[in-house]
């Protein structure tokens, strides 16, 4: 059973209005980005090679994310 909410006042008029009005496309980018720094944390407790791997995958993921922000 809900309870009815009031409704929210409006903003004022001289406010402006949030941008963007039209979010980006989703991605797979933001995962990889995470994927490549919980491989460099990994790696700073096991060895280099997982830390070098994280960092390329971090470094790949990035590039690509922002590659694809700035082509929107």
């Amino acid at each position: 059973m809900s309870v009815p909410q009031p409704e929210a006042p409006p903003p004022p008029l001289h406010w402006p209005k949030a941008r963007p009005e039209k979010l980006p496309k989703p991605t797979y980018w933001p995962f990889f980005l995470a994927v490549g720094l919980a491989f460099m944390f990994w790696g700073l407790l096991t060895t280099w090679i997982i830390l070098a791997a994280g960092g390329l995958i971090f470094t790949v993921a990035l590039a690509g994310w922002i590659n694809i922000l700035r082509h929107e």
